[in-house]
């Protein structure tokens, strides 16, 4: 009975220790990934960084701190700021940063977090009260500039690199809010004024244009038609010219006897008879006369 009682202790025992065994590796064997360091403390005192890879450490005597190198960041809630100009001015924006010495982000500060939000917001009021309200609302990627070379001097004690910041909101002053909204209404008035007007002078032009070639297709049009009447009276003047050059004097004397016995046949009694005509009588009469005999 004792035999067995001690045998079970034993077997507990074993177990136990092969618990115990079994642990302690699980606690000695770190596997770190590449994105992530490790820092040790053995007894207090900074062993080094280790990783990526398996790592051993040495459980109880060694402490471990576990450091992301990726980009990471923490916003800063709305600080008010008074600028130059004693504007007071809400202003809220997030800080972008990396660790590049896992040793100098543990051992240089206990809380890299919240040491720098206390660094930006005090920078952040002394940026804005050097700067006029309306240099603040127009100048924000120069702020962000600004805010990220003074928060990365400080940082970089720290091991940490600041790579960005962005201002997300910039509040002013509910008056200056209220101007600010005026003034693009009116802004906004006086461009659709513009365009309007823009659009009625485009319109007059186009109409002035339209009416200018109108008038220069007309008076072309009227040009040409004077010319074709001219160059029409000139052909008839010409065909005249030869046609009356063509007559000889016996057609002459012929057109004249036509011409008598059309007024011989209207109902006048008395006719006026040019002189040429009674020459050219007496001369056909006697013409006949000395031919056929009388008549």
């Amino acid at each position: 009975m004792i035999q067995a009682v001690v045998l079970g202790l034993s077997e507990f025992l074993i177990a136990v220790v092969v618990f115990i065994l079994i642990l302690f590796l699980a606690s000695a064997i770190k596997i770190v990934p590449e994105f992530k360091r490790l820092v040790i403390l053995r007894l207090g005192r900074f062993l080094g960084v280790k990783g990526p890879g398996i790592v051993f450490r040495i459980p109880i005597l060694d402490q471990i701190i576990w450091i992301d190198l990726r980009e990471s960041y923490f916003d800063v809630p709305h600080q008010t700021c008074i600028t130059k100009d004693n504007a007071p001015t809400d202003i809220d924006f997030i800080v972008y940063y990396k660790v590049v010495d896992p040793m100098a982000s543990v051992l240089n500060v206990s809380d890299f977090k919240g040491a720098a939000i206390g660094i930006a917001t005090t920078t952040l009021r002394a940026v804005i009260g050097e700067m006029m309200l309306d240099e603040v609302l127009a100048k924000r990627d120069e702020i962000n500039n600004i805010l990220r070379v003074k928060l990365d001097e400080v940082t970089e004690r720290w091991g940490v690199k600041i790579t960005n910041v962005e201002i997300r909101e910039i509040l002013p002053p509910k008056s200056v809010q209220e101007a600010m909204i005026k003034q693009m209404a009116a802004e906004r008035n006086r461009r659709a004024m513009v365009t309007e007007a823009e659009g009625k002078k485009e319109a007059a032009i186009k109409v002035a244009e339209g009416e200018k070639q109108a008038a220069i297709l007309k008076a072309e049009g009227e040009r040409q038609a004077q010319i074709l009447k001219a160059e029409g009276y000139a052909l008839a003047l010409k065909t005249i010219d030869e046609v009356a050059k063509a007559l000889d004097e016996k057609t002459m004397k012929l057109q004249y006897l036509d011409g008598l016995k059309v007024i011989g046949s209207s109902e006048a009694t008395k006719f006026l008879i040019p002189m040429e005509l009674m020459e050219m009588v007496k001369d056909w009469l006697s013409k006949e006369g000395k031919g056929g005999g009388e008549h």
